[in-house]
């Protein structure tokens, strides 16, 4: 990662539709060089999508939670995640440390969609247990521009 990459990646931060040819000429180089830097950041997985970024709130699902998940470890992770994947307003489930096995971050349309929710979740076998924390507020919208001008001038 370096400067170049670094503001190539700003630029489509910024404008997600902007063409390859325009990327180049803001960036003062050629055509070919901007085009092998996004190939190359795409390749090695820096950038994930150029989807559009959706609200859960703007489409109806205004409460978000996080639930940490204790599971059987008799079902293990793939089973539990498979089970998880099949629920839509399961948006991000990761493996942590600590007292729990899976950190979820859900959405719901209100706090009794919230618990309709939460019961399917532990509906599953393989889920011992669920605590869930509601957000009340986004302080800092999920980000990485800093990070990526960080990682470009280091």
């Amino acid at each position: 990662m370096d400067a170049l990459d670094g503001r190539l990646l700003a630029l489509l931060a910024e404008e997600p539709r902007i063409g390859v040819l325009e990327l180049s000429r803001r960036l003062g180089v050629a055509r070919g060089t901007a085009q092998a830097r996004l190939d190359k950041l795409i390749a090695r997985g820096a950038i994930r999508g150029f989807g559009p970024e959706v609200s859960p709130a703007a489409i109806g699902y205004g409460v978000m939670s996080f639930v940490t998940l204790e599971i059987s470890q008799r079902y293990g992770h793939p089973a539990v995640t498979a089970h998880l994947a099949d629920i839509p307003e399961v948006l991000e489930a990761h493996t942590i440390t600590g007292s729990g096995d899976l950190m979820c971050r859900i959405v719901a349309r209100s706090n009794a969609d919230l618990q309709r929710v939460i019961d399917e979740i532990v509906t599953y076998e393989g889920i011992l247990r669920a605590s869930t924390i509601v957000a009340l507020a986004e302080q800092i919208p999920y980000r990485t521009m800093p990070l990526v001008r960080a990682a470009s001038q280091a």
